[in-house]
């Protein structure tokens, strides 16, 4: 049952991974050439009307950092951290709008991220301590600072693809696709080494 409910909450980090992550590039890219599931990819056309271009492109930033630290997995509890408050942000606006059938849909993608708070609370109970001084012995101990590292080059390479897709789109798809694939193999690795290394423990 545990590997099932493990299996779920992967599921769930993909799916709203791949919601923030297109929803982030297909406001950023030249004329909003990427698919992307929810939008508006006009957020930002509107919001400079009133001098908030800019604060719509960091909406749109902050959306494909928190989905690829979803897709990850390595820092999906931080994905869900960030997810929350844009996702609770935008359920508001759609409430305040009087949108008809919106809200329902948000409400449902809140729901699913409230999910992956509550299944990573053992990491975030910290927070929540009344005793600082007993978790200054705890150090913070990254088990491949080589997979973090790799992690960080592709979105580097994704975030840059949006400029590069005003000068050349296609060159902009193909180094987006070079570097989600480069982060899928990051993930695969690490998980095979971590099954070696629980396979030589046995």
């Amino acid at each position: 049952m545990k590997k099932h409910h493990h299996t779920v909450i992967v599921l769930i980090r993909i799916f709203l991974g791949l919601i923030f992550f297109g929803a982030g590039m297909s406001k950023l890219y030249f004329e909003h050439n990427f698919p992307g599931v929810i939008g508006p990819v006009w957020l930002e056309e509107r919001l400079a009307e009133h001098g908030l271009g800019f604060y719509a492109r960091f909406i749109a930033g902050s959306q494909v950092v928190a989905g690829l630290m979803l897709l990850t997995q390595r820092f999906a509890t931080l994905g869900a951290i960030l997810t929350f408050p844009i996702l609770l942000n935008i359920f508001m606006v759609t409430v305040s709008l009087q949108w008809q059938g919106t809200p329902y849909i948000n409400a449902f993608l809140l729901m699913l991220n409230t999910w992956l708070l509550v299944y990573d609370y053992h990491k975030l109970k910290f927070i929540l301590t009344d005793k600082p001084a007993e978790l200054k012995s705890i150090s913070l101990k990254r088990i491949s600072l080589s997979a973090d590292f790799i992690w960080l080059v592709a979105v580097t390479g994704i975030l840059g693809s949006i400029p590069l897709s005003f000068v050349n789109l296609n060159m902009a798809w193909g180094l987006c696709v070079l570097m989600v694939l480069l982060i899928v193999w990051n993930q695969l690795r690490r998980k095979e080494e971590n099954y070696r290394g629980e396979r030589n423990i046995h």
